[in-house]
């Protein structure tokens, strides 16, 4: 029943996804090249907008950032439970929720990488 829905539009699904997964990571190094341009983590400062680079540790606004390994393990591990089930849920998914899950979905593998190489996402 699976192997029926992935074959449909397999290819098209798998662009957005790299390519979300691609902005994202464009992104994060624009900014991590500009942080070590400008000896600073203050990107850009203005009189309404304030951008500065922030290593995040935890999940959603640095929730649950632990200095130990294990804990900061376990907490990757569940959000590879995670990732697995939204996948599975934009497998199920069809019309404009799968396409905004899928972007969702490029977008967490992209945290993910950062979290798994750069143990924090920027």
């Amino acid at each position: 029943m699976i192997f029926n829905k992935l074959n449909k539009n397999f290819i098209i699904n798998l662009s957005i996804v790299f390519f979300i997964f691609l902005l994202d990571r464009l992104s994060k190094i624009y900014v991590i090249y500009l942080d070590e341009k400008l000896y600073g983590n203050e990107i850009l400062s203005s009189k309404f907008l304030n951008i500065h680079l922030f290593w995040n540790q935890g999940i959603a606004f640095g929730l649950f950032s632990f200095e130990k390994t294990h804990l900061y393990n376990l907490l990757t591990a569940v959000i590879i439970i995670i990732i697995i089930l939204i996948g599975i849920i934009t497998i199920n998914s069809s019309g404009i929720k799968k396409y905004a899950l899928l972007m969702i979905f490029g977008g967490a593998i992209g945290n993910l990488y950062d979290r798994i190489i750069f143990k924090a996402v920027p």
